[in-house]
């Protein structure tokens, strides 16, 4: 009698545990039932890393407070272009505490340590924009108007230098009709 009790107490204690597992696998998102759906599917491959919709989205929701006109697919171009400087920055073995300081040296190291602005290009956007300085005199603006075009010309060089990395890299963009926003799709 006793281990007839004592089965049954051992069944609903492991159906309990089991029921209890269960729902933390659904609640944490590590199983789902057999729906067929897909928790997080890639939308953006670059060579072998994926780009998830979840990081997307995450990424996404973030720029939209800087900058709330932007798009889905402006952020996902961006997020591509990262990941190919962020790679390019690993492999010449460069380190930084963060990715964003990552970022920063390689571009200071293989684009901006090429980029010199000569004296007369600096005195010809001068003479061309005078009226803008509001009667300052060139030295007062020199600095001003050098990091201008020090910062325009890194700009261009960037965008070429993606392009090329572009060229190399294995890039897979996956879209599909469920990827416009509510914004984009007001149009």
């Amino acid at each position: 009698m006793k281990s007839e009790k004592l089965k049954r107490q051992q069944k609903t204690l492991f159906g309990f545990f089991y029921s209890l597992l269960i729902v933390f696998l659904l609640i944490t998102g590590h199983w789902s039932p057999a729906t067929g759906e897909i928790r997080d599917r890639v939308v953006a491959f670059v060579d072998n890393t994926a780009i998830t919709l979840s990081e997307l989205e995450e990424t996404y929701a973030q720029t939209l407070r800087v900058t709330p006109d932007i798009k889905k697919d402006e952020v996902l171009n961006t997020m591509v272009n990262r990941l190919l400087l962020v790679k390019e920055a690993k492999k010449i073995k460069l380190e930084a505490p963060s990715e964003d300081e990552l970022l920063k040296e390689y571009i200071d190291l293989r684009i901006r340590a090429f980029i010199r602005i000569k004296e007369e290009e600096i005195e010809d956007f001068y003479k061309k924009h005078i009226n803008e300085f509001q009667g300052k005199e060139f030295e007062a603006v020199r600095d001003e108007i050098e990091n201008y075009l020090t910062e325009k010309e890194l700009n261009e060089r960037l965008k070429l230098h993606i392009n090329e990395l572009m060229e190399k890299a294995c890039i897979k963009i996956q879209l599909s009709r469920d990827f416009e926003t509510k914004t984009d799709s007001g149009d």
